[in-house]
């Protein structure tokens, strides 16, 4: 998928820009707060606008992940109905998870458990989808500067999730874009700093909200093969990909999508509206990553009212649980100083990129 560019009004020097600007941050830029209200105080958010009407918010002492974005005033990404929670009201019992779990367009799952909890002892048993989605970051790193003609912005952090005789595992997380994008990149690198082969489990949870999720859009997913979680699921199988009003009493739908790949190895799927633009030249969200490191594809599809989102989850160990995934062999593991790298980049359907979902 080649991004082909225009000339925008920000696409200039950047001694032109400061002819006009005293300060760069009058277009583009990162600002730090503290959220003060209800539960999400006192907790560390940065919101970060590039210009192009791209807009999103990452919540440092919740894993950096992406809890309000939006593109030209259009939210892209769906809001759970909790919202902002900081991480000390995190439960951690059963399926207690959803007590604090705020949706946004990222919710990272992991890094030892994805999926129902596993409750086989009192230090390794842990809730649903784990625990670093509650985790704050650390060495926070902001960055604001012109490389080679484009102004960019980056945010770097790292979360450590361990315990005295369990796992030891780093993710440090950077955070990119640049003046005028619509898309921004998210790189982890993740390693296992203990002397222990340790369980490995992350998904990245994106959820896609109304009105990119509407009556009128498609998910698009290059699938090969797909596989419904359950009876419910099985239902609704040929139709997995369509997009229906909110529905009271819908019972939610996962699936499990074997993807085909670009010849470079990318994976690129997304919530595409093919009869409309939700703004000028604005389709639908992608996102883009790597099959390699991500082998797996998880779609949840929860289209009932008041939860109406599609969610699109690339992982590496699906979404069974530590316990189910052990019992099946497929767990993946890292070994003692064994670092992955993951590289995810979420970004806006435009009409230069609109002809690849077209003919999914």
């Amino acid at each position: 998928m080649k991004k082909k560019t225009t000339k925008s009004w920000y696409e200039v020097s950047p001694i032109e820009i400061k002819k006009y600007a005293g300060q760069i941050d009058q277009i583009a830029g990162i600002q730090t707060s503290i959220l003060q209200d209800g539960k999400a105080f006192p907790s560390r958010s940065v919101f970060v606008y590039t210009g192009s009407g791209l807009e999103f918010s990452v919540y440092l002492d919740r894993c950096m992940d992406i809890s309000h974005a939006s593109y030209k005033g259009i939210p892209l990404g769906w809001r759970s109905t909790p919202g902002d929670v900081a991480p000390f009201y995190y439960e951690p019992e059963g399926i207690r998870w959803l007590r604090s779990y705020f949706g946004g367009l990222l919710t990272t799952c992991g890094v030892t458990n994805v999926g129902p909890p596993c409750e086989r002892s009192e230090l390794t048993g842990e809730g649903l989808h784990g625990r670093i989605s509650s985790t704050p970051a650390e060495d926070i790193c902001v960055e604001k500067k012109w490389i080679s003609g484009k102004y960019v912005l980056s945010l770097k952090g790292k979360m450590r999730q361990t315990a005295l005789f369990a796992e030891n595992i780093i993710v440090e997380r950077k955070i990119e874009t640049y003046l005028g994008a619509d898309y921004f990149k998210i790189t982890d690198t993740i390693t296992n700093e203990g002397f222990r082969k340790t369980p490995f489990m992350i998904l990245y949870h994106c959820n896609i909200g109304w009105p990119v999720v509407c009556k009128k859009a498609k998910v698009c997913i290059p699938a090969k093969r797909t596989i419904p979680r359950d009876e419910i699921a099985k239902q609704g199988k040929d139709a997995w990909y369509e997009i229906t009003p909110p529905e009271e009493n819908y019972q939610e739908r996962v699936y499990f999508h074997d993807v085909k790949t670009q010849k470079n190895g990318e994976v690129i799927i997304g919530v595409y509206n093919a009869e409309q633009e939700l703004e000028q030249n604005f389709y639908g969200v992608y996102i883009k990553y790597k099959k390699a490191q991500l082998p797996k594809l998880v779609q949840w599809k929860m289209l009932g009212t008041g939860e109406y989102v599609i969610g699109l989850e690339p992982c590496n160990a699906g979404v069974l649980g530590k316990d189910e995934t052990e019992k099946r062999g497929e767990m993946d593991y890292l070994q003692p100083g064994e670092t992955r790298i993951h590289e995810l980049e979420i970004g806006i359907i435009n009409q230069q990129v609109s002809g690849y979902f077209s003919n999914l």
